[in-house]
This record gives structure tokens, C-alpha cells and sequence, in this order.
């Protein structure tokens, strides 16, 4: 089944052609295009977070087929409750530092930017060999179940609130995981503050009941994102890129709202455009989609209104005529893809030549949602 069906490669280029556009982001970090793959768990680094050459590969292959950005999995930043899958890669130390020096040189070789997702799994932490309990603003139980492609199993684990010398630690962790990235090469960092991880964790109400200065009201509850982000910009140079990314849902909460709607989303995305970013990346499951309701806005276009940096829309953007929509009412500067990148490393090429656009095909990420899955997977050999 295909997405988009062959045509001559001039009407596919004239008709696309806003997603081709280059683009500014902050001081330095200059795209080709609009066109951007979204970050994705693979899961797939050594057992001591160190990127490898398969993963190198992989982010390459992006690169090559013509995506003017690739920003990482999330990738955790301390050696304490950061981590959050067996398997995930690290920022947390030099070991690990080094180890994404061939990937981001791999990615410049091809022609490719590449930022960094920092992520502090918090209470939704299901594989953390450097610690056996979780920790998050509240002890409350996480919604849902563990993802068992991520190889997880059964109900989350009860966390624990964070102290004061927690926090203060998370907020370094990120510090000095944007200092190594920018060791590394990367073009810039994405801190992730979406989908139900550490920092929307604090945001959410019904999971921060703490009542100090970081619970309550909104402004405390987000108060720690706020502090990452002045953090990661002092550890950093002033020309290295930063992003934030922001959702309602939730990893392990899919349909949840803002409690305050548009309200809400208007005052959060205030705040957030004042901090020192570049640029501000949403996610929701259709990015075109009302955020609130069967009418309205989307998410990606209220923080288009409220925010003075370029905004990245995610969420099912593998359809081109969405994507291309979404530019074209002015809902958003630029795009991230992830099934349609996982289906097509060379989405942006196959567009621009009009061939053929397949759909997702789930048995990329399962039953592990690891890059041997995915390579076994391409050859055939799970099937009959």
C-alpha cells in the first residue's frame, strides 16, 4: 500500500517544493530543508550506553536520502535515574562521548545536521542498571503498563519524589550531557520535556503533587524546565543549537489533554518561547488535528502564535500533502517525520522524485524495536 502514488518527478518537485525551502535555526545551524526525523527509542547501543557503528549506519542512511536534520533517540544524561531502557545510549559520560563522534562525523559526511535528545526517563524508567528504584516529582504510580518492545514488562514501578539534591543533580546531568554533545559535534541538543518523561512529569498535575516551589501552580511546574534550559545554555556556546520538545499525550497516557485547554497551552508556550531556545518541537499523534476538541488549532499552530523561534510539527507527517499543509498555513517552520523515515530512510529523495511512498510497515519494531528487529525484519527472515 502506498502513501503517494508515482508521478513525474517536476509536478512532484513544484508541488513540494515549500518543504524544500531551506532554513535558519538559532545563530549557526543552518538546514538545506524542511525536513527533519524525529527522534525514536532503538535501543540498540552497547549494555553501557556506548553508540556503535549500527547505529551509526542508521543515522547515516537519513543523512544520504536527504533529510536536512536527524535528531537522536533520547539519550540519557547521568549515570543516577536518568536512564530509562536497557540499551539506551548515553551522554553521561567520556566513554559515551566518544563513541558519537563516528555517528555525527558519519551524518556531517553525508551532509546531514544532527542534534542531540536529552532524556530524563524520571518515574517512567523500566531499565536502569545504575539504579533499582525510580524517581519523579511525586510518589504516584505511573498510568499503563511498560512497553515490552523496549523490553519492559508488567505495571511501572512505584517511584519516589525527588529531593532537592535530586533535582539539582538532573539539572547537571543535562548540563554536562549538552557539554559532551557538543564535544561529540553535534550541531545542537533537543531537550525532551514531552511525552510523559521527567520534565512533563513536573508539568503534568496528576503526577506533581509536590507543594514547593516546583508544584502547584503552573509556573512552579514548570519551573525545572526552566532550569534545564538555563543550564544547558551556560554549559554550551551561544552558537549551538537548542531545542525543546513538548506534547500533551503521553508515552503511557496517549489522550492526554492540557487541563486548561487553549489557556493552558497559550501560557506554557509563553514561557517557553522566553527561555534561550532555538527552536520548539511539538508532537501529537495527527499534528494537523485540533489540539483541543473537534475545532480550534492545532498544538504545533498555538505554539506558532505564542513562540518567537521556528516551530517543528510531529505527528503523522508522512503524509506529504499534511506535512506541505502545515507550512503553508503558516502552523509550523519545519516538519519531523519518524514511521514514514523508519519506512524510507531516503523519504525526502523519493519525494522530490515522485516515486512511490509505502506505508509503515509495524514489524519494523516488533517484537524488539532495536535496528537487529528492523535488519532481520528487511531480509525476511522472521517470515514464513
Amino acid at each position: 500500500m502506498s502513501t503517494l502514488p508515482d508521478r513525474p518527478a517536476g509536478d512532484a518537485q513544484a508541488a513540494h517544493a515549500g518543504l524544500f525551502a531551506p532554513l535558519r535555526v538559532g545563530r549557526a545551524l543552518r538546514l538545506p530543508n524542511r525536513l527533519a526525523v524525529a527522534p525514536m527509542t532503538r535501543v540498540s547501543a552497547t549494555a553501557d550506553g556506548r553508540a556503535t557503528k549500527q547505529m551509526a549506519d542508521y543515522y547515516a542512511a537519513f543523512a544520504a536520502g536527504g533529510f536536512g536534520l536527524v535528531i537522536t533517540e533520547g539519550i540519557y544524561t547521568d549515570k543516577a535515574y536518568a536512564q530509562g531502557y536497557f540499551f539506551q545510549p548515553g551522554l553521561a559520560d567520556d566513554a559515551q562521548r566518544d563513541a558519537w563522534r563516528a555517528v555525527v562525523q558519519r551524518v556531517h559526511a553525508r551532509g546531514g545536521r544532527i542534534v542531540a535528545q536529552l532524556m530524563h526517563a524520571g518515574a517512567l524508567s523500566q531499565g536502569n542498571p545504575h539504579r533499582n528504584t525510580t524517581k519523579g516529582p511525586s510518589a504516584v504510580l505511573p498510568k499503563g503498563q511498560q512497553m515490552t518492545f523496549y523490553r519492559g514488562e508488567g505495571p511501572y514501578r512505584m517511584p519516589e519524589a525527588m529531593s532537592d539534591e535530586d533535582l539539582a543533580a538532573a539539572v547537571d546531568g543535562y548540563a554536562q550531557a549538552a557539554r559532551r554533545a557538543q564535544e561529540a559535534g553535534f550541531d545542537g541538543v533537543e531537550i525532551h520535556g514531552a511525552n510523559g518523561y521527567l520534565l512533563d512529569q513536573f508539568l503534568t498535575a496528576h503526577t506533581n503533587l509536590r507543594e514547593d516551589g516546583y508544584g502547584g501552580s503552573l509556573d512552579n511546574r514548570l519551573r525545572l524546565t526552566a532550569e534545564v534550559v538555563q543550564a544547558v545554555r551556560r554549559s554550551t556556546a551561544e552558537h549551538f543549537a537548542m531545542g525543546l520538545r513538548c506534547s500533551q499525550g503521553k508515552v503511557n497516557d496517549f489522550t492526554h489533554k492540557w487541563e486548561g485547554g487553549e489557556a493552558d497551552a497559550a501560557r506554557i508556550f509563553r514561557t517557553l518561547g522566553a527561555l534561550p531556545i532555538d527552536y520548539l518541537h511539538t508532537t501529537e499523534f495527527e499534528a494537523w488535528r485540533p489540539a483541543f476538541g473537534e475545532q480550534g488549532p492545532s498544538l504545533a499552530a498555538l505554539a506558532r502564535k505564542h513562540v518567537p523561534v521556528p516551530v517543528l510539527a510531529n505527528g503523522s507527517l508522512h503524509d506529504a500533502a499534511q506535512a506541505r499543509g502545515l507550512l503553508e498555513r503558516g502552523e509550523a517552520d519545519f516538519v519531523s517525520l519518524g514511521r514514514g523515515a523508519l519506512t524510507h530512510p531516503d523519504w525526502p529523495e523519493r519525494l522530490r522524485a515522485g516515486a512511490r511512498l509505502e506505508a509503515f510497515d509495524r514489524g519494523l519494531l516488533a517484537p524488539i524495536a532495536d535496528l537487529e528487529n528492523a535488519a532481520r525484519h528487511r531480509e525476511g527472515g522472521d517470515r514464513e
